[in-house]
């Protein structure tokens, strides 16, 4: 049920003598951020300093910027605190802990309240989330995003870009609605998804909109547990940091398609995601 974005991206001809890209792009269903999307591209001890606190954030998620500059500094990079916060902001990463208020939304960006607290997830698409976690890839980085069904663990899809516009969370958005839609969409309160555009697919369908409390990663818990899942068992493991982007997807592919399919999760009596969210459907 994922769309290979590569996949159609290898049918488009940039050299057509009578079709252009973006008409091509538009019969393929695939974007042009989807066609042109590279690694963003960094100086190397930059991108050593993300994979740093990138794995460090995931193994202690409560450590904000001061420990984490305390960290790096222990290990020999002499670092300043708003160096660090920049780099947290870039990675699109903060500590899990309520704190001041620290960005602003843009001021048309509208936040909803989070609906979610107490709440009892019950069946397949009563809840779904999405988020945004970093990778490291060979000559710089990239952003994955995936929508996720709660009751399930199913991830519905997934994009890939190279930059923090949402014109990937908008596609993932709408190839998950092309399979079904949930009662309520929780998201956090990044630009995003707080802007017109990501929040319309909802309102047209009457979605109920959930939005983390600020600081609280843990409102959306369960995509934080499979962006942990996604970097322990596939990204650190086989060191994307060595890979091209064409690895790096059929890799990220392959890894999801085990994850929804074959991968046995203790919470759910030891099913497969796909199973869950199917059967549990019919």
């Amino acid at each position: 049920m994922i769309q290979s974005v590569p996949d159609r991206r290898a049918l488009i001809d940039r050299n057509h003598p009578e079709i252009s890209i973006n008409r091509q792009c538009n019969l393929l269903e695939v974007s042009k951020g989807a066609l042109y999307y590279q690694p963003a591209s960094i100086d190397p001890y930059t991108l050593s300093l993300m994979d740093i606190i990138d794995e460090q954030h995931t193994s202690t998620p409560f450590y904000g910027s001061r420990r984490l500059t305390a960290y790096l500094n222990a290990k020999g990079h002499e670092i300043n605190r708003k160096r660090v916060q920049r780099l947290m902001r870039l990675m699109r990463i903060e500590a899990v802990y309520p704190k001041p208020k620290l960005s602003r939304r843009l001021e048309n960006h509208k936040i909803y309240p989070y609906l979610l607290r107490g709440v009892n997830i019950e069946r397949p698409d009563h809840v779904w989330s999405t988020d945004i976690t970093y990778i490291r890839v060979s000559n710089g980085f990239i952003y994955l995003t995936a929508v996720i069904d709660w009751f399930s663990r199913y991830v519905l899809s997934w994009r890939l870009s190279n930059s923090l516009e949402n014109t990937f969370c908008i596609e993932a958005l709408e190839e998950a609605l092309s399979i079904s839609q949930p009662q309520i969409f929780n998201t956090d309160q990044g630009s995003q998804y707080t802007a017109v555009n990501f929040l319309k697919p909802l309102i047209d369908r009457d979605i109920s909109i959930s939005m983390d409390s600020r600081g609280r990663a843990l409102d959306n818990v369960f995509v934080e547990r499979l962006w942990r899942t996604v970097k322990y068992e596939e990204v650190f493991l086989k060191d994307y940091r060595t890979m091209k982007m064409n690895e790096v997807y059929r890799s990220l592919k392959d890894f999801i398609k085990f994850y929804n399919q074959e991968r046995l999760h203790q919470a759910l009596d030891y099913k497969s995601p796909e199973y869950i969210y199917h059967s549990a459907r019919s």
